[in-house]
């Protein structure tokens, strides 16, 4: 594996990371539905699996965020919060 590479990997993983942070805030929310948690809980467990490929992961996770984003009871935190996962984890690539 190269250094392009390796440093990619890395920058990925970073970025799944810190979107998995925000998740869990998402989550620990009790002002969020409790539908939406159950989608956040499965988005953070395509994160969590490294035997699929980070932007698999991350495409999956995306998914999973978007259909959650559409809930009409989310609050307006919880909305931009998924927003801010969603860029974060729209710009990891495989």
């Amino acid at each position: 594996m190269s250094v392009k590479t390796k440093k990619k990997a890395e920058l990925n993983e970073e970025k799944v990371i810190k979107a998995i942070e925000i998740l869990k805030l998402i989550q620990t929310d009790v002002a969020t539905p409790k539908s939406v948690r159950k989608l956040i809980k499965e988005a953070q467990d395509y994160l969590l699996k490294k035997d699929l490929s980070p932007g698999v992961r991350a495409a999956s996770a995306i998914q999973l965020l978007e259909e959650a984003n559409q809930d009409p009871n989310l609050p307006m935190l919880s909305r931009t919060r998924i927003w801010n996962a969603l860029s974060m984890l729209e710009t990891v690539k495989d």
